[in-house]
């Protein structure tokens, strides 16, 4: 049964990363693992959403591993917003060096960008978990307007995009470069001053919904 649950991950991985969540019948799934119970799919995952959550959850320990170490280094010293963006970005950069990783990459992009959210990126509140013990150490370093316009979002959406651009690439010799970068690029999203323009358009926004 257990090689069956990995066949059926495999090829809904590969199949999601090469044409979008949305564009994949649980049939192609099945079809592209040779199996041959027409519902293995339901019997192992349930639904769509119940593959991505085993997806996600399958390199899940090795980003909350890493997570959780740059955000425990943080809070014995290491201050600033740099290194609170890199705790948002190595440790799904360091998937790019794996073939699974790169299409998880992708499938994560897919699913953080979109107007509805599917299971595995709705909203948490477990301490536990690494994504959002980091929203909770980041918010006392944005300004309040900042964080009332979802700049944390806005930063995880960014990052998800370009990994996912990046692992749609191919595999590269070295990613230190382009992972220091899109570190850089965060730390700006994160500390950019809300401008007196778009306060001024959020208040009107906020009053027109009283």
């Amino acid at each position: 049964m257990s090689d069956t649950r990995e066949r059926l991950l495999d090829a809904a991985e590969a199949l999601y990363a090469a044409r979008g969540v949305d564009a994949v019948s649980l049939r192609e799934i099945l079809q592209e693992a040779g199996a041959r119970n027409a519902t293995a799919v339901q019997y192992h995952f349930g639904d769509r959403a119940g593959i991505l959550r085993a997806i996600f959850a399958r390199h899940a320990p090795e980003v909350e591993a890493r997570r959780h170490a740059l955000l425990d280094a943080y809070e014995d010293g290491e201050q600033g917003v740099r290194p609170l963006a890199a705790a948002l970005v190595r440790p799904m950069a360091a998937r790019l060096a794996d073939p699974s990783g790169r299409a998880y990459l992708q499938i994560s992009a897919d699913v953080v960008n979109r107007p509805e959210p599917i299971a595995p990126l709705g909203v948490r509140d477990d301490p536990r978990d690494s994504l959002c013990r980091w929203r909770a150490i980041v918010e006392p370093l944005l300004e309040e307007d900042a964080a009332r316009l979802h700049r944390r979002f806005t930063a995880i959406l960014y990052s998800s995009i370009e990994l996912g651009r990046r692992a749609r690439s191919g595999p590269r010799t070295d990613d230190r470069l382009f992972t220091s970068y899109l570190i850089d690029v965060v730390t700006a999203i994160l500390g950019a001053p809300v401008s007196p323009e778009t306060r001024r358009l959020a208040a009107e926004r906020d009053a027109a919904r009283r």
